[in-house]
């Protein structure tokens, strides 16, 4: 956990990573969870005897599950004292570049490509969020994550 006293530590930081978070498993329970929520249930996912033939040899994580896994990545990466609140603000660029096989542990990577001073003394912040999973090289999502945080 990487800690700071105030928002304005962090623009003399873009260029660089930040932070890296803590591995986060991801269990075939939270893939079900994911799966009734957003009502996709293909097979790759929630199958897991089909899944065991298929092409990864067990269920995988949906993308959009870890995506999801951003807030969790910064919660355990990074702290910023003064902060009374903080929203997504959107996504910029998203590759899924590998699959995440249930019971994997992923961890992201944060590193800030702009910081800019935003009104209701604020600011946004653009973060390229790599992250990878426990014994592969290759990650299996990069991101570009655009979030408010608010003094």
């Amino acid at each position: 956990m990487r800690t700071f006293q105030s928002l304005a530590e962090l623009p003399a930081l873009v260029g660089q990573e930040v932070a890296v978070s803590d591995w986060i498993p991801v269990t075939q329970q939270q893939i079900n969870q994911f799966a009734e929520a957003t009502g996709d249930h293909q097979w790759i996912h929630v199958d897991e005897e089909r899944a065991r033939q298929g092409p990864f040899g067990a269920t995988i994580a949906h993308g959009f599950l870890t995506l999801s896994l951003i807030p969790k990545f910064f919660d355990s990466a990074l702290e910023v004292l003064d902060t009374k609140m903080g929203v997504n603000y959107g996504l910029n660029r998203v590759r899924f570049t590998g699959p995440v096989p249930v019971d994997s542990r992923l961890r992201g990577r944060l590193k800030l490509l702009e910081s800019k001073r935003i009104e209701g003394n604020g600011y946004q912040m653009t973060w390229q969020v790599t992250i990878e999973r426990e014994g592969v090289e290759k990650p299996v999502c990069i991101a570009e994550s655009i979030s408010r945080r608010y003094a």
